[in-house]
């Protein structure tokens, strides 16, 4: 066999993943955006609440295309980045990947098949969100 079959996430599912972030986030008064990307980086759904700050669906963005591509959140990340300096200072060159908490990858049957980022709240809170939404679909998140 000379390819490779691997699993992504389906466009409805992806769009329920934001809007149960969403959910979470209204319920709570936050006001964030939510993305998800496949497991090759490229937007699948994205939602924001009514207020949120324009910038931030770029931030949430970035956290799904880090966490899916990475296939670990970005809180992770933000840890391996920071102990190291020479790690760190590499970070600049790489304009999509992003280390504030808030994007995790999504995970069925052991494969990685998405990433989730939620922006806009405090990264607590942004993780929260994500971590709500794909566990509410049955699904695991790294």
């Amino acid at each position: 066999m000379n390819s490779l079959l691997r699993r992504e996430i389906a466009p409805a599912l992806a769009q329920e993943i934001v809007a149960a972030a969403l959910d979470h986030a209204r319920s709570n008064g936050w006001e964030v955006a939510a993305a998800v990307v496949d497991p090759h980086g490229f937007l699948v759904a994205f939602g924001r609440t009514d207020d949120v700050a324009s910038p931030i669906g770029d931030f949430a963005i970035d956290k799904a295309y880090t966490a899916g591509m990475l296939r670990k959140s970005t809180q992770a990340f933000g840890e391996r980045m920071a102990s190291s300096p020479t790690l760190s200072l590499g970070l600049n060159t790489r304009r999509r990947f992003i280390t504030w908490g808030g994007g995790v990858a999504i995970f069925e049957q052991g494969s990685c098949i998405a990433g989730v980022g939620v922006s806009g709240a405090q990264d607590f809170e942004d993780i929260a969100c994500a971590e709500a939404a794909v566990r509410s679909k049955g699904l695991e998140c790294r």
